[in-house]
């Protein structure tokens, strides 16, 4: 195996990132070297220098760009179990070690599962930070349940696709929005009802819903307060984080401090609302791939490359 890689890499926070010829990763003991075969690119992957800064995450350059990857383990740390080399994998890297943008990856065990049989690793590069942005929105935060309504905004989007998808598997009558050309797409994907968000505002036309997941943001935050019943569950993961969320990523106090300004509108209208809100930074999570794994291979769950 070469001692070398092609990696897409950024020198320093102000440097164009740009590819380059660099050592190949060792993987630690717990961890296992992945071949990478395909990376999705998400909106994170475009905006990483500005929410290193704004989340206060450590950067240590030079930095390999790449959060989503599938691909075959090549070779195994010393205390990884459950895993042999030529097991195609799939996965998103945690938040503070990037890297999937190059031909090899270092990454913990815990951190990746097995590729689902039904799809070919391009595709399911495509899965990971979408599908757990969507599982944990629904799951651990909304805790939406069978009978309940949902919106859920941008449903023709990778997350807002997949979150349709894990609610309509919920038994929850989902409600999204999306321009006229994805109707189809989104109706086939399990949205009961469909609001085309060119010609209608959702606050006008919903009321008393249960729970809301904002993947869209512009304002659709604001809005989705109207329409929820007291103590009904909005999560967000394109508006503003609250100050709480500063001090569980252990922000300095001048970034909390600045959170707390730029948060206080929106902090008084959920107040008044009377709802339950969160902002959402999606955790790396390898059961939860594997949970996917489960939901795609019984055809439960498609993903939608555009």
């Amino acid at each position: 195996m070469t001692t070398t890689m092609r990696a897409y890499v950024a020198t320093s926070a102000r440097a164009h990132p740009r590819w380059m010829t660099i050592d190949r990763p060792t993987p630690a003991p717990n961890e296992v070297l992945v071949r990478v075969h395909a990376a999705s690119i998400n909106p994170v992957d475009r905006n990483y220098q500005l929410m290193h800064r704004l989340f206060a995450v450590p950067v240590h350059y030079p930095m390999i760009l790449g959060n989503d990857f599938a691909g075959t383990v090549v070779q195994l740390g010393s205390a990884v179990t459950g895993l042999k080399i030529g097991d195609a994998v799939y996965g998103r890297t945690p938040h503070a070690r990037t890297g999937t943008f190059a031909e090899y990856l270092a990454i913990s065990s815990v951190a990746v599962a097995k590729a689902p049989v039904n799809l070919n690793l391009t595709a399911a590069a495509a899965v990971p930070l979408v599908g757990l942005t969507a599982y944990q929105a629904l799951h651990e935060h909304l805790q939406l349940r069978a009978g309940q309504r949902v919106l859920i905004t941008a449903g023709s989007g990778g997350v807002g696709s997949f979150a349709i998808q894990l609610a309509w598997a919920r038994g929850a009558h989902v409600i999204t929005t999306t321009s006229q050309r994805h109707v189809q797409l989104v109706e086939n994907l399990g949205a009961d009802e469909v609001i085309d968000y060119h010609q209608t505002d959702f606050s006008t036309e919903l009321h008393d819903l249960d729970a809301a997941f904002d993947t869209h943001g512009h304002g659709d935050a604001q809005r989705m307060l109207k329409v929820l019943r007291p103590s009904g569950r909005l999560v967000t993961i394109a508006g503003l984080p609250p100050f709480s969320f500063g001090r569980e990523q252990h922000l300095d106090p001048l970034r909390r401090g600045l959170l707390r300004a730029a948060y206080l509108p929106m902090s008084r209208r959920v107040r008044a609302a009377r709802v339950v809100s969160h902002f959402l930074l999606m955790h790396s999570s390898g059961p939860q791939v594997a949970w996917h794994t489960a939901l795609i291979d019984a055809g439960q769950v498609q993903q939608v490359i555009d």
